[in-house]
């Protein structure tokens, strides 16, 4: 049986497949806004096909907590990208 768990430990503590430094919102990602087939994804992350529908349910059974991490995720982005000395898109050498 896979589950999905959190740890303050890693990945800072968002819902992620036990074992793996998976999370759900990445695999939601991946099929969903990327349309890439379930089987797929799984075999990209070495994870079984299992675990990529478990990731799948849990992000539809928590719909509030999924847009927490979502909104969490898009913040680190945005600050990052505030503190780039270089516009979006241009190589740092």
């Amino acid at each position: 049986m896979v589950d999905i768990i959190r740890t303050a430990d890693v990945r800072g503590e968002v819902p992620r497949i036990e074992g793996t430094r998976v999370a759900v919102l990445d695999v939601y990602e991946l099929v969903v806004d990327g349309g890439h087939d379930p089987a797929d994804v799984a075999d990209q992350l070495d994870l079984s096909l299992a675990a990529v529908y478990t990731a799948l349910a849990y992000y539809y059974e928590h719909p509030d907590e999924m847009e927490t991490v979502r909104a969490g995720r898009e913040a680190d982005e945005e600050a990052l990208e505030s503190k780039s000395l270089s516009p979006p898109g241009e190589l740092i050498e």
